[in-house]
């Protein structure tokens, strides 16, 4: 698992995969997971899609059922567990997640699937065999800015993360995603890219990297709309940060193995805060 995770991040001339990494190898520092077996990565993998629901109720990402998040199950790729229908965020526990296949059937578990989950997820997941986990939400400024139809500018450093990492998908724009085939012409954008912003209608990410990753830059995204509407609110153009610029701050601060370094800090407070997402 670790030298899956390592590959999506660069790796610099002492091994390190970030800058970020200290030197010294005695320092406390949060570590890529390695497994023995299945069901050890499994139940990781399990707890933290938790871990990512938890997350998005803290962040106030709740909207009724809207809202899905899944993760690759690693014995079978051709299946992925997500959140269950109609359980809010902050309710969401290991014993209450379901097990799907890419027809929408729960081979596991007792609640039913969101069928927009199923219809967007699913088709990125087997189009995308790289893929391992995917985020969405019907957010209040991830939508607003969907709206608008256009990519984010590199306004900051967070902004530039996504710099040449996102697409804006206009396909199906305000239509619900419940026929298939919204979900492949979604699937098509995901090439290469961690993020999309789906006009008039809301942002996804997707992670070749973990759940972590994928859950992180669907916060960060939200933050980076948020602001960049509240920049357009004052009349004002902004000074961009330059292509250069950008791309330099993206690779040393908007790998995948950025995101999930991010999300370990979000881990450590929900684990310490509420246990009851391990029942």
């Amino acid at each position: 698992m670790a030298a899956v995770l390592e590959k999506t991040g660069i790796v610099l001339d002492d091994g390190r995969v970030s800058i970020y990494q200290p030197e010294q190898k005695e320092l406390i520092f949060p570590q890529l997971p390695e497994f023995t077996s299945v069901l050890a990565h499994r139940q990781h993998l399990k707890e933290r899609l938790v871990a990512a629901c938890r997350a998005f109720a803290l962040q106030g990402y709740d909207y009724g059922f809207a809202g899905h998040l899944t993760i690759r199950d690693p014995e079978d790729p051709g299946l992925y567990w997500t959140n269950p229908m109609a359980v809010h965020f902050s309710q969401v526990k290991v014993s209450n997640l379901i097990l799907a296949d890419h027809t929408g059937k729960v081979v596991e578990g007792r609640h039913a699937i969101n069928r927009a989950g199923f219809v967007l997820h699913a088709a990125v997941h087997e189009q995308h065999q790289d893929i391992v986990a995917m985020c969405h939400a019907h957010t209040v400024y991830g939508t607003a800015f969907a709206a608008l139809g256009k990519p984010l500018a590199p306004i900051s450093q967070d902004a530039a993360a996504f710099f040449e990492d996102h697409v804006v998908i206009g396909d199906e724009a305000g239509q619900v995603a419940v026929e298939v085939k919204a979900g492949h012409k979604v699937a098509n954008a995901f090439a290469g890219v961690k993020a999309a912003i789906h006009q008039n209608h809301g942002l996804l990410t997707a992670s070749r990297h973990s759940i972590e990753a994928a859950a992180f830059w669907f916060i960060a995204l939200e933050r980076c709309c948020q602001q960049q509407l509240m920049i357009e609110a004052t009349g004002i153009t902004p000074r961009l940060v330059t292509p250069e610029r950008a791309r330099y701050s993206r690779e040393h601060v908007g790998s995948e193995y950025i995101g999930w370094l991010h999300f370990q800090a979000i881990w450590d407070q929900l684990v310490a805060t509420q246990p009851d997402m391990f029942d």
